[in-house]
């Protein structure tokens, strides 16, 4: 049997590939990079939709509802106040929205989601989430891989090298960038030191033509030319490297953005759609950032259809400084929920709607959250103690709560929750056992939950 390697080799790379045929490779016995792998056990989801809330949502002002603080308003502190990012705390305050409680569940949601409201009963809100720091771009780097430090494989990587994924001319891992670049950068969304295979694929959804897909050159053969001329290139490196792995995977993901060029198109092609799908996503909203957000939910759910096994979304920077409302947190909030909270209610009622709900995995989470007093006078401040994150779909038990934090909605005082406990039953959901997806790394089997997470039955259907 020919090794993918030698193949490669022998016909030149990937411009021979490109040319004989993109599925060359497997008639030559070697595995796809991003070929389906069987799970640990019976997985209750498929896919994963990871709405990244970027900056930090309040939790006071969304999911965990604090009555004492409308009581206390203006009053200063009587707990202790640990320092704050800029340490300009004021006095208590309440949230300027009223909650209401929705659904057969009576789940509080407030009025900032009132499309979230009408999918109460779908929605699991862990209010005990905790976070490993107080700064954005460590807070980053923890929720998207576990660790305060840059350079560790996100959640998407890990999640299609343990499973890779249903289709060969898709990544397994996207992100439908709003065009908001997270602190930390774009290393949120790293393979890290696994294979360069893993790591998320960034489209900008919006952007006609699709700059970041369509190729440059307007005749194919022209671009086929300079495929050869990298072939060329890296059948010379191959035969000296001494870490060929890597120049293998660099290959690989040439092909893989080779199909991109027509399967990317036709995935983020809405045209298709139904009149009333568009307006149920909110495509037609006054609002353009709903807008866009809108396309992104919409092509996510086209992407679960075509077999993508982790897709993100992150936010549009059009709607003022993300979730990170250290002033002015009444508009701030409420531009950000005006531009997500249709479209990912119309994504549940359209994936439930189509059957994929049960397969699919939706989770709905920030770094961190946001002070119970004020940050000057109408701010709020980070606080990473205790806050609120959502999952839905996918094996999870919907219209609950789970863990609580204290009156004032400061600290977590029941069922604490760290990012590895929501990794952990990402990945059990998906039927992975977390402590078994492991890969050898500096003279150690390395996991996306460390040596930790814990598996929730309370959450699980």
């Amino acid at each position: 049997m020919v090794s993918r390697r030698d193949f490669i080799k022998k016909i030149g790379g990937v411009g021979a590939l490109t040319v004989s045929g993109m599925m060359a490779t497997e008639s030559f016995g070697a595995p796809m990079p991003l070929a389906p792998k069987n799970p640990h056990f019976a997985p209750k989801a498929k896919s994963v939709i990871f709405l990244y809330m970027d900056g930090g949502v309040s939790q006071v002002d969304s999911f965990d509802p604090k009555p004492l603080l409308k009581k206390l308003n203006g009053q200063k502190p009587k707990f202790k106040v640990d320092a704050t990012v800029f340490n300009n705390n004021g006095n208590i305050l309440q949230s300027p929205w009223e909650f209401k409680n929705y659904g057969q569940s009576g789940l509080p949601i407030s009025d900032l989601f009132p499309h979230l409201g009408k999918v109460a009963d779908d929605l699991c809100v862990l209010r005990s989430m905790t976070a490993f720091s107080p700064n954005h771009p460590n807070a980053n780097y923890a929720l998207h891989s576990g660790h305060v430090l840059s350079g560790r494989p996100s959640m998407g990587a890990w999640l299609t090298y343990g499973l890779g994924t249903d289709n060969q001319s898709l990544p397994g891992f996207v992100v439908l960038h709003g065009g908001q670049v997270p602190s930390g950068g774009m290393q949120c969304f790293t393979s890290g030191f696994l294979p360069a295979n893993y790591q998320g694929s960034t489209v900008l959804p919006g952007s006609a033509p699709l700059f970041n897909v369509t190729p440059r050159e307007r005749q194919e053969g022209l671009q086929i030319r300079k495929l050869k001329y990298l072939s060329q290139i890296d059948k010379r490196l191959m035969s000296k490297a001494t870490h060929a792995s890597a120049l293998e995977a660099a290959v690989q993901n040439y092909e893989l953005a080779y199909k991109m060029q027509s399967a990317i198109p036709e995935v983020v092609d809405l045209s298709k759609e139904s009149e009333a799908t568009k307006k149920l996503y909110g495509l037609d909203h006054r609002y353009k950032n709903t807008k866009q957000y809108a396309a992104q939910c919409l092509i996510a759910r086209r992407m679960v259809e075509r077999g993508v096994r982790f897709i993100e979304l992150t936010i549009n920077p059009g709607n003022g400084d993300r979730w990170d409302q250290h002033s002015n947190l009444k508009k701030g909030h409420e531009n950000n929920a005006m531009a997500v909270d249709q479209p990912i209610g119309a994504l549940i009622k359209d994936l439930k709607a189509r059957g994929l709900l049960e397969s699919t995995l939706i989770v709905f989470a920030g770094e961190f959250g946001r002070t119970p007093f004020a940050q000057g006078k109408n701010g709020r401040d980070h606080n990473p103690q205790g806050f609120s994150i959502w999952m839905a779909g996918g094996g999870i038990k919907g219209g609950t709560t789970y863990g609580s934090t204290d009156e004032f909605g400061y600290r977590v005082i029941e069922n604490k929750m760290t990012v590895h406990d929501m990794h952990a039953n990402m990945l059990h959901l998906m039927g992975i056992d977390h402590t078994k997806l492991t890969y050898r790394y500096g003279g150690r089997d390395v996991r996306l939950t460390d040596v930790h997470g814990e598996i929730i039955p309370e959450i699980l259907a």
